[in-house]
């Protein structure tokens, strides 16, 4: 592997990954913009103009303020690798580290260093999308003090969790041989699989409050489609959503006996009992056709390759210094692998994007069918339009954007399979 050409593939590959997201970007805007006026017929007697117009607006300035967060990633991203920053963090690091506290300390240090610079890198535009663009829309009700207390806790959480993990991983790849790659992957489903049992009862209410469902007849109702779909929870619990966003949502989290089914405020506090039912049956669906369990597969599968294809690359020469880095003589490069890996692999696995995003689409209308056919198609329509609506989410996507990225399908596409679905259970 000769550095000159890893390197100009990879210049090369970014380039084209910049070209193409900025491309779709474009589009979306222009489409957006062009059906900005006119609400879509199916939709003409039930969303106001001025939703429409507010959702294209939404839809417009985060697609604006996406390319601008785009080009940024692929300055950082070269001037982390091509341009030779992490080779400068490397040198500093270990300089200063590895004498005192030896291999180990150097590569959590490193780790540590450049996962802290990076997020402050990040920081402008994420202070910008959520004090500028989010409250621009009247979506945002973080106050700067909450913001910073939650930048806080993200980052003592990452320690707490992320350096004990990123400590096994380099063991493993040090002590463990040609190998190494095998046993990384099991530690890190491991690890996957204890984070979904324990995110529900110690993770999450670091971060929101979460109080048992108290309205009576809501959680019967609820109770009893769980129970004729046969899906077992270990509460109903709503989470406190609305301390920070407006926006609405419900989800289901954990693992075996953790799991909880769990509700925005702000959807109780805008869907009717029959759409939270029809909401929730749609969330059921999911479990009822395997969705979770097919996508916990898939990405162990990938991750699986993935670190197969680092145990190689950790091996090159050509590898380190192609991407603009030169690797340690007298040190451990096995943080120095991780870091380069996971710096390089995003513009490669883009292309993939609309493979992931078409299954992700195809298994929402499969659990809408199982909503209809569980409760009320009525109520999920309803409660869908509600969402789009106080969501802004656009009625008139870019159709070749929405190959890429969206992992739901659009409104349009979503309503007019809903009466092709089993027959409603009339509430």
């Amino acid at each position: 592997m000769q550095a000159p050409s890893v390197s100009l593939v990879f210049g090369l590959v970014v380039l084209a990954w910049l070209a193409l997201r900025l491309w779709l970007n474009t589009r979306q805007i222009r489409h957006v913009a062009r059906h900005r006026g006119r609400v879509p017929a199916p939709f003409a007697a039930t969303v106001p103009l001025a939703a429409h117009e507010r959702a294209a607006d939404y839809t417009i300035a985060r697609a604006r303020l996406g390319m601008v967060s785009m080009a940024w990633g692929a300055a950082v991203l070269v001037g982390w690798t091509l341009l030779g920053g992490l080779d400068l963090l490397n040198v500093a690091v270990r300089d200063s580290v590895e004498p005192r506290w030896g291999g180990m300390g150097y590569q959590l240090a490193l780790v540590a260093t450049f996962t802290l610079l990076s997020g402050l890198l990040d920081l402008p535009l994420d202070i910008y999308q959520t004090f500028v663009l989010e409250q621009r829309f009247g979506f945002n009700r973080m106050t700067p003090s909450l913001f910073v207390a939650d930048l806080a806790r993200s980052t003592l959480l990452a320690a707490l969790i992320g350096l004990p993990l990123a400590a096994l991983v380099l063991w493993i790849m040090g002590a463990l041989g040609a190998s190494w790659w095998i046993w990384a992957w099991v530690a890190w489903v491991a690890f996957h699989l204890a984070l979904l049992v324990v995110y529900p009862s110690w993770i999450a209410p670091l971060f929101n409050r979460f109080e048992r469902l108290t309205d009576e007849a809501l959680e019967q109702r609820v109770r009893a489609l769980m129970q004729r779909c046969g899906f077992a929870a270990k509460g109903l619990f709503v989470m406190d959503g609305s301390r920070r966003s407006a926006h609405a949502n419900a989800y289901f989290t954990g693992l075996g006996a953790s799991k909880r089914v769990v509700f925005f405020d702000t959807l109780l506090a805008r869907l009717t009992p029959g759409e939270v039912e029809a909401v929730l049956a749609h969330e059921l669906g999911h479990f009822r056709h395997r969705h979770v369990l097919m996508r916990m597969i898939v990405i162990f599968g990938v991750s699986l390759v993935a670190l197969a294809l680092l145990g190689w690359l950790a091996g090159q020469s050509g590898f380190y210094a192609g991407l603009g880095v030169a690797p340690n003589l007298s040190a451990p490069n096995d943080a120095l692998a991780l870091l380069l890996f996971g710096l390089a692999l995003p513009p490669f696995f883009f292309l993939l994007s609309p493979l992931g995003a078409l299954f992700s689409r195809r298994h929402e209308f499969q659990a809408d069918a199982y909503a209809c056919a569980n409760a009320d198609g009525r109520d999920l329509a309803s409660a869908l339009l509600k969402l789009h609506e106080d969501n802004a989410s656009t009625l008139t996507p870019d159709p070749l954007y929405v190959r890429f990225y969206y992992s739901h399908p659009p409104a349009t596409e979503r309503l007019a399979a809903l009466p092709a679905a089993a027959p409603a259970r009339m509430a």
